[in-house]
């Protein structure tokens, strides 16, 4: 994308909000001036995330004390005793600087410097990282927070949506755009949900890390980027109908992952196959055929559809990739059961 001459005498700050560059061309942000009765989004008010998610981390925090960890017990959610390591300064730098998992050749060697069988020092290690493991009311509280969020987040926006004529009909979404006025409550939830996700940055370093825990921060990154870009360019209704069809299918797998925990495995086999169906149906045809498809359709070209298209993308990867995940645990499940 060519820079016009104009640009390269403005600021930087004028330069990254140039309207050429948020919207489509033809349209300025004169179009979207407010008035007493219309209201536009302002880049500004995504600055509430900031209060928002520290205020939600709060909230989490009481959720789990004061309703999860009850809840889990009430369940018979309980951690299994671990034995405890003696302290080894040797072997406890080599567990921290070098690795949880050493070779042949280092358990000898660390058995020499810590006077020790090379049987012990492996015993040592594999305590230790059983020390390290989350424990499982743990996964349950963060389970059922996350369910809470998702649950209320799902049907929330389906209350918010359900009486827009362009939730249904995706070709009237566009209508008039750029200069569709901002209802009060989408706004609100466009910020709970960057809200929410910009927590969940904020925590990932105490909360289990599970195998896909790359791919998880990578989805984070680039749903925080499509919320903000998103809202600032003013396709409010298309961000709206994205959430939808990503929180559809989040809830159930909470519920699954909670009902794993508390040992209902009938219950829980059942409750992961709803979600791998709702999984499927919502990512990888709602959205690329449905939602996708109009939104390529129905836009000239310019800076931000281009960023939003490349990040749409990369989530179109992780669907596929989780959906892999998702056929295999099911072909187990089967193949377990009979």
């Amino acid at each position: 994308i060519s820079v016009p001459t104009s640009l390269t005498r403005m600021g930087v700050s004028e330069r990254f909000w140039h309207h050429e560059y948020w919207l489509p061309p033809g349209a300025t942000w004169e179009d979207m001036k407010e008035s007493a009765d219309v209201h536009y989004p302002q880049p500004q008010d995504l600055l509430l995330c900031i209060p928002g998610a520290l205020l939600l981390i709060v909230v989490r925090c009481i959720f789990e004390r004061t309703v999860a960890l009850p809840l889990g017990r009430r369940m018979g959610v309980s951690d299994k005793l671990r034995p405890k390591v003696q302290p080894n300064a040797t072997l406890e730098d080599f567990y921290i600087l070098l690795g949880r998992t050493p070779r042949e050749g280092d358990l000898i060697s660390l058995a020499k410097q810590s006077d020790l069988p090379v049987k012990k020092v492996e015993t040592w290690f594999r305590h230790r990282r059983a020390q390290d493991r989350p424990r499982l009311m743990k996964k349950f509280c963060e389970a059922s927070w996350r369910f809470t969020f998702y649950f209320t987040s799902f049907f929330s926006g389906l209350a918010l949506l359900y009486d827009k004529p362009w939730f249904w009909d995706h070709t009237v979404c566009w209508l008039r755009f750029p200069q569709q006025p901002l209802p009060p409550a989408l706004g609100w939830f466009y910020l709970l949900e960057l809200s929410f996700y910009c927590s969940l940055v904020a925590t990932l370093p105490f909360d289990v890390k599970r195998k896909d825990f790359k791919e998880q921060i990578i989805h984070h990154i680039a749903t925080i980027t499509l919320i903000f870009v998103s809202y600032c360019a003013n396709l409010i209704r298309f961000g709206m109908i994205v959430m939808l069809v990503h929180d559809a299918s989040d809830h159930i797998l909470e519920l699954a992952k909670m009902l794993h925990y508390v040992k209902w495995k009938r219950v829980c086999e059942a409750a992961f196959i709803v979600f791998a169906v709702v999984f499927i149906i919502s990512r990888l045809v709602i959205f690329p055929l449905v939602t996708y498809y109009y939104f390529v359709t129905k836009f000239q070209l310019f800076l931000i559809i281009c960023l939003i298209n490349t990040f749409l993308m990369i989530l179109q990867l992780l669907h596929i990739f989780w959906s892999y995940l998702i056929v295999q645990m099911i072909f187990g499940i089967i193949l377990h059961g009979a």
